[in-house]
Order: C-alpha cells, then structure tokens, then sequence
C-alpha cells in the first residue's frame, strides 16, 4: 500500500496494490475510486483532503479490531 499527499493541490491518494488503473469512479465531489480491469478497488483519491482529514501529512497505522458499530450503507 502506498500513501501519497501533494500539499500543492491538496490531494491524498492511497494505491491498495500496484495493479494498473482500469476504470475510475467519481464517488462524490472529491472522493474518487480506482478499479482494476476486473472491476477491484485498487485506490481511492481524495480532493481537497486537508478540508477533510485531521492532518493529511500525519499516518498512524493500526492493527487491530475493525469497528463494526459504524453505520453501514
């Protein structure tokens, strides 16, 4: 997995795997998703991050139980 943050144009963008980019999916506004050939998530981009996470340039890695309580789709 590679993380990656431009300050410039304030976007932080997470590859999940170095598969090539097929197909992508704006999700909302400035969420957008990567698909695979075979229709797999293989990244995400989001716009205007530092609006949107704490701190874009601060990564805390975790394992741990996932948190099922959240609400779902």
């Amino acid at each position: 997995m590679q993380i990656t943050y431009d300050p410039d144009r304030d976007i932080l963008q997470i590859a999940f795997n170095n598969s090539a980019v097929g197909e992508t999916a704006r999700i909302s506004p400035n969420l957008i998703l990567d698909y695979d050939d075979d229709g797999l998530i293989v990244g995400l981009e989001l716009r205007q991050a530092s609006k949107r996470v704490a701190s874009p340039l601060s990564v805390t890695f975790t394992i741990g139980d996932a948190d099922l309580e959240k609400p779902q789709p």
